[in-house]
């Protein structure tokens, strides 16, 4: 029975994904996600020493990361496991590791030597902080590069100290970065016939992904300061407490200002002298958000969203993730999306945040278990049954 595929947008495409953790599984998801064959290479049980690093097989993490591949198990550090590695790659499209840059050339699988089985080649790189440079052969992980990349410096209330974000940025953000470099690569492939090696890192990921906040020090030289929950230049924008809990609202210019004013029933505060332009409404921040922080406590939060929706104010809730998952909007959109697992039974992964009108992305299958595919990739890669008992007898396999 043929494997049943995501998508056929990228069904032409074969990646082997000798990545773990989150930045290169991020990417090597996306891809799989819109149908290319991700084989996902791991080391046989007992021979990786950091063996289990990325969580429990069956953990929501895993589920969530490796979805819509194949597994293959490999001894990488055989001689043998290396040259049916390279015997893969003469029939792939793409390789994503994540090692630390100077352990593939030491394995003998750099860039130099799969281009010399496969000129068609891509090789995705994804590291900490480049492939060259003082800093290349750090272990980099997501914390550390929100702290060098800036944002743990920006983020927070002013004199709280450092506060890193909720989520893995620098990781997600390097993943997300790779898999768009990767897609670069193929459609260039088109025109030259040739592939190419792509790097990304966290640290560059980071630094990219603080945009905003980097560019006031690059093209103005002023260092951002932690602004909390406030926007950094325009006021009433940010968190406000209600009866119940906070909410957001996004008030971005004088006609939502007076827009504002009039939702909460407070039209003498369009006209007062402290707020009546941005400029004002920014140099006089703290007394506004404290004036208007005692008026939204009255209220539940309810209350202020219907009003300021029907005045056309951007608000919104601000959710624990309970309540995200049952907002009726991110119902429809159908970001938790079901697939069945032969251990756990049906589970609900995060969906890819696209929509496409001819191949849109989707979950097709669930984590395989370790080597779950291996005598299939090998025998597609043209080994012999006898090849394979003979690899996995040897634990090459």
């Amino acid at each position: 029975m043929p494997r049943p595929r995501p998508s056929t947008a990228l069904d032409h495409i074969r990646v082997l994904d000798l990545t773990r953790v989150r930045a290169g599984p991020t990417c090597c998801r996306v891809l799989a996600d819109f149908g290319a064959d991700v084989i996902k290479i791991e080391a046989p049980p007992g021979v990786d020493p950091n063996e289990g690093m990325s969580g429990h097989r069956h953990g929501f993490d895993m589920q969530n990361l490796h979805r819509n591949k194949r597994s293959l198990t490999l001894n990488l550090k055989t001689e043998e496991g290396r040259a049916v590695f390279l015997k893969l790659v003469e029939t792939a499209d793409v390789v994503v590791e994540n090692y630390r840059p100077d352990v593939k050339d030491r394995m003998g699988i750099g860039y130099a030597a799969l281009k010399a089985v496969n000129p068609r080649i891509i090789l995705a790189s994804v590291s900490g902080f480049g492939q060259t440079g003082p800093y290349r052969t750090r272990a980099g992980f997501d914390q550390i590069a929100q702290g060098m990349g800036g944002l743990m410096a920006i983020t927070g209330h002013a004199g709280e100290g450092p506060m890193r974000a909720g989520i893995a940025v620098a990781d997600s953000a390097a993943g997300i970065y790779a898999a768009t470099g990767i897609l670069v690569a193929l459609a260039e492939r088109e025109k030259s016939g040739e592939g190419q090696w792509v790097q990304t890192s966290l640290l560059q990921a980071q630094i990219a992904m603080c945009d905003f906040q980097a560019a006031v020090y690059t093209v103005d030289g002023k260092v951002p300061p932690q602004n909390g929950n406030d926007h950094p230049h325009s006021t009433p924008m940010g968190a406000l407490p209600t009866a119940d809990g906070h909410i957001n609202v996004g008030v971005g210019g004088e006609g939502q200002w007076k827009a504002f004013c009039r939702a909460i029933g407070r039209e003498d505060l369009a006209a007062h002298p402290d707020y009546v332009d941005a400029r004002q409404r920014f140099r006089n921040r703290k007394a506004l958000m404290s004036l208007l922080g005692d008026l939204f406590r009255t209220q539940p939060a309810d209350h202020w969203l219907d009003l300021l929706e029907a005045e056309g104010v951007p608000a919104g809730p601000i959710y624990t993730m309970d309540q995200v998952f049952a907002d009726p909007q991110v119902v429809h959109l159908g970001m938790a999306t079901p697939v069945q697992h032969h251990a756990r039974g049906e589970v609900r992964l995060i969906a890819q945040p696209l929509v496409m009108s001819r191949t849109p992305p989707a979950v097709a299958t669930a984590l395989p278990e370790q080597g779950e595919h291996t005598d299939e990739v090998l025998a597609e890669a043209g080994f012999a049954a006898d090849e394979i008992a003979r690899l996995r007898q040897n634990r090459i396999v």
